[in-house]
């Protein structure tokens, strides 16, 4: 398996992780993507980016109050400095022996493994395992943008799908949605929404 390395694993549990990157490797992930985490060489996690965050720290702090801040300093900030990027993921499932789940990962991943962005091979052979079921991951913590996380899911997803000819795949996917939301139409109306921005 190929893909781009984004970070390392700073913290997970059974339902996410947080990756550390470095702040060149913060411009591959995008919101929406998915990723993966090897676990073991018949094991790996499926995730789905949810948060970038970029926090600061004592000198970006002094440094944004400054008047006439020099390009130079601002280059020497983020090239020499290690700016804190932190990336959230929502587990989305997993694959053991060869086979995907989309429920849970039984084991989380552990402190510094390596995490990939997925090819869009990976994202085609995940999302067509199964029946959407991964879907309730991401409408379960309404805490999340959900409705825009769903949109840019389904744009790298659909994408992935028509390449592999699997062209009804987003109609499914919306019918899926319709399905599990039918009993909530506010949150409803606002994933339609944001998918038809798709």
């Amino acid at each position: 398996m190929s893909g781009i390395e984004i970070g390392r694993l700073l913290r997970s549990d059974t339902t996410g992780f947080v990756v550390g990157c470095t702040f060149e490797q913060v411009y591959e992930p995008a919101f929406g993507a998915m990723v993966r985490a090897p676990f073991a060489e018949d094991y790996q996690i499926y995730g789905l980016i949810h948060d970038i965050r970029i926090d600061d720290d004592g000198l970006v702090r002094q440094m944004s109050l400054s008047e006439g801040l020099a390009d130079e300093a601002l280059l020497d900030v983020r090239g020499n400095r290690t700016v804190p990027v932190e990336i959230g993921v929502l587990a989305l499932g997993y694959e053991e022996g060869g086979r995907i789940s989309h429920l849970l990962p039984p084991r989380p991943p552990l402190s510094l493994d390596v995490i990939y962005l997925c090819t869009p091979a990976e994202v085609a052979r995940f999302t067509a395992a199964g029946r959407f079921g991964y879907f309730r991951h991401i409408l379960r913590d309404r805490a999340k943008p959900v409705e825009e996380l769903l949109a840019a899911h389904l744009r790298q997803a659909g994408a992935a799908q028509v390449d592999t000819g699997n062209a009804g795949w987003t109609e499914g996917a919306a019918q899926e949605l319709i399905a599990l939301l039918r009993d909530d139409y506010p949150v409803l109306m606002n994933v339609l929404g944001a998918v038809n921005e798709v």
